[in-house]
């Protein structure tokens, strides 16, 4: 059974319009090779770090909410690492992160 999640994307602020369109591209790619399906993408845009992290002082980004197994979660990671240019990613059960809100 596909459990949705709740994804929080930061990419590169170096990228352009563009890249930024290609970068989310290829994470709905990477998505879909694992049986996943992607139900929405919400740009927050650039956001300050509070500390810089690997030289970058900057981010772009993204909320994307998805459907994947749980087995594959950490396969998707895994192949985000290799083939994206997310430069960090955190996932959230969506009805984990509903109950949170409500509490």
């Amino acid at each position: 059974m596909k459990t949705l999640y709740e994804g929080l994307f930061i990419f590169p602020e170096s990228l352009d319009e563009e890249g930024l369109d290609q970068s989310i591209a290829r994470v709905k790619e990477e998505l879909e090779k694992l049986g996943g399906s992607l139900e929405s993408t919400t740009r927050m845009g650039k956001k300050t770090f509070a500390r810089p992290l690997k030289k970058q002082k900057a981010g772009l980004y993204v909320v994307m909410m998805f459907r994947l197994e749980g087995t594959k979660i950490d396969a998707f990671k895994h192949r985000l690492k290799l083939t994206s240019n997310v430069f960090r990613h955190q996932f959230v059960e969506a009805a984990v992160a509903g109950a949170a809100q409500e509490a």
